[in-house]
């Protein structure tokens, strides 16, 4: 049986920085959401979280969302999600 962190934060951030490209960082981070386990797995066959307006899948050996509902919708166009830091600093799974 595989244990899996139990919430995470995701933070929805712009996609492109500056100047055009990708980015990885999150502090200008344009809204946040604590999702706890359901317990339940998505369509993307990975753990589904829930949680402050979010419904995501999440990988827990990569921490990526694999698929995101905010408020029911899909992502708007030009934002990313991406999973805070866990607050240890330690760069595990958090939980």
């Amino acid at each position: 049986m595989t244990t899996h962190p139990q919430r995470y934060e995701i933070l929805l951030v712009p996609e492109f920085g500056g100047d055009g490209r990708a980015t990885d960082d999150t502090r200008g981070a344009l809204r946040s959401a604590v999702v706890v386990a359901t317990g339940e797995t998505g369509a993307s066959g990975y753990p589904r979280y829930v949680g402050d307006g979010m419904e995501a899948d999440i990988d827990p050996a990569t921490r990526s969302v694999e698929a995101l509902l905010v408020d029911g919708a899909e992502l708007d166009y030009g934002l990313s999600a991406r999973v805070a830091p866990p607050e240890d600093g330690s760069g595990g799974s958090g939980g």
